[in-house]
């Protein structure tokens, strides 16, 4: 499988109405790509990767691509990936006592897009609200401020994480604060907590821009309203709770239309504008805004129909501010991000298993294709080896 010219001529057509939108003042702020790569390669038995190699374990960015998104895509937004028990050792424990090694490198690639291009980088600790063990994500580690596991770190260390980190960031108004990535299966209430806490922290550094806040069941927009897991809340019954004293704090949505919601399959047969019908509805309630910061699909005919209408979706209705595509990244390589095993990653100048180059879509102006969360199969491998709102 690969991107077809069909596909690109779809995706073109898809920013093509994003970028009239925002001309004729909706409120689609932030379009672009996931860089994912910050994470990778801890996959094995517990501590592998840790801290890892830079340029070989993992990395953020690769500056030329980059160059191309933006000078060649149009896009101003990128959602970059740390984890973080490379940036807070376990050995230290979540908090305020970084690897400073590891946070320059992450600080060069953030200032890469929003010094260098002047465009929009969203922080994405890529931990599923887990500290301490990412050997199997997204199941393993302990579950942030769980009372009942003595190995767990507390909503307040996460607090003094995002404390930290924001402080650092707080003079860059390009930056946006994603609190993290994908919670599941654990209290809806607490997830609350946890989001109260990391923006508390930012905010008491004096910090303005934008936060982006999850919800329960991988932040699903589909399931916003539905219980999820072992019977947690909806997402809906606690999140519209969040206190933000600059009011500048949106909800963190991810959304893909395969069967499962997973983007695990290359057929699209589920449809996004129904789907978020009641989360839109909930947003528009409680006078939230929304970015739906990963979804997709494959070059299935299924996904040529669902995905365009999922950006009309989004473009049409004022509650959602902006979208970002997984995955680009470095390390892909002719792995697949999503989608299937043959599909390849949207980094450009890459090729998939076929020997097939991934990033033909690259001379229109749009992208798409999804994975909720990193194939096992891939990581697995690596362990072997202006804010406008």
């Amino acid at each position: 499988m690969f991107l077809t010219q069909r596909l690109r001529i779809v995706l073109q057509s898809a920013l093509s109405v994003a970028l009239i939108a925002a001309c004729a003042g909706a409120t689609i702020l932030y379009a672009g790509v996931n860089e994912s790569g910050g994470e990778f390669g801890v996959f094995g038995t517990p501590g592998t990767g840790l801290p890892g190699e830079f340029g070989s374990t993992y990395a953020f960015i690769n500056e030329a691509t980059v160059d191309t998104w933006v000078n060649t895509n149009k896009i101003n937004f990128f959602r970059v990936t740390l984890l973080m028990e490379r940036m807070c050792p376990i050995a230290t424990g979540l908090g305020s006592t970084f690897n400073e090694t590891y946070f320059s490198e992450f600080e060069a690639a953030i200032n890469y897009i929003t010094v260098t291009h002047k465009k929009y980088a969203l922080i994405d600790p890529h931990n599923y609200m887990r500290y301490n063990d990412p050997s199997d994500q997204p199941e393993s580690g302990s579950i942030i401020g769980d009372t009942t596991d003595p190995k767990a770190a507390t909503t307040a260390q996460f607090q003094e994480f995002w404390t930290e980190l924001a402080g650092r960031f707080v003079n860059n108004p390009n930056v946006v604060f994603g609190i993290n990535n994908e919670p599941h299966d654990m209290a809806t209430s607490l997830i609350l907590q946890n989001d109260q806490a990391a923006i508390n922290g930012i905010r008491s550094t004096g910090a303005k821009q934008l936060i982006l806040a999850p919800g329960n069941g991988f932040t699903g927009g589909h399931s916003w309203t539905q219980v999820t897991g072992a019977n947690d809340d909806p997402s809906s019954d606690w999140l519209n709770q969040i206190v933000d004293p600059l009011n500048n704090t949106a909800i963190d949505i991810h959304e893909y239309l395969d069967s499962d919601f997973s983007g695990t399959h290359d057929t699209c047969t589920q449809p996004g504008p129904s789907n978020l019908a009641a989360l839109t509805t909930w947003l528009q309630e409680n006078n939230l805004k929304a970015v739906v910061s990963e979804f997709g699909g494959s070059n299935d005919p299924t996904c040529l129909q669902l995905l365009p209408e999922l950006i009309q979706y989004l473009t049409e209705n004022d509650v959602y501010i902006g979208w970002s595509a997984w995955a680009a990244g470095p390390l892909w390589g002719k792995n697949s991000a999503c989608c299937g095993d043959t599909v390849g990653s949207l980094e450009p100048g890459q090729v998939n298993e076929e020997e097939q180059q991934t990033d033909t879509l690259l001379s229109g102006k749009r992208l798409f294709r999804i994975r909720s969360y990193l194939p096992v199969s891939y990581l697995r491998s690596l362990a072997d080896t202006s804010n406008p709102r």
